[in-house]
C-alpha cells in the first residue's frame, strides 16, 4: 500500500502525472507529454495516468549527460 508524500510522489519513489514528471526532468508539460507518448521516457500509463520511477528518470538523464 502506498501513501502520497508530496502530492504526486509515493514512498516507493513513483512520480505520478505528466506535470510532476516534467518537474523532475526539468521540461515543460507539453515536451514531457510528447516524450511519454513516443516512449522516450521510462514510464507507463496506469489508470489513465502516467507514472515513472524517479530513480529511472534520473538514471536516463545521467546516462545522457555522461555520454555528451
Amino acid at each position: 500500500m502506498t501513501e502520497e508524500l508530496n502530492g504526486s510522489e509515493t514512498r516507493l519513489g513513483l512520480v505520478w502525472g505528466c506535470q510532476a514528471i516534467a518537474k523532475v526532468i526539468e521540461r515543460t508539460p507539453r515536451q514531457t507529454f510528447n516524450m511519454l507518448e513516443k516512449g522516450e521516457l521510462p514510464a507507463k500509463k496506469v489508470g489513465g495516468r502516467w507514472v515513472a520511477r524517479r530513480q529511472a528518470l534520473h538514471a536516463l538523464f545521467n546516462d545522457f549527460s555522461q555520454s555528451a
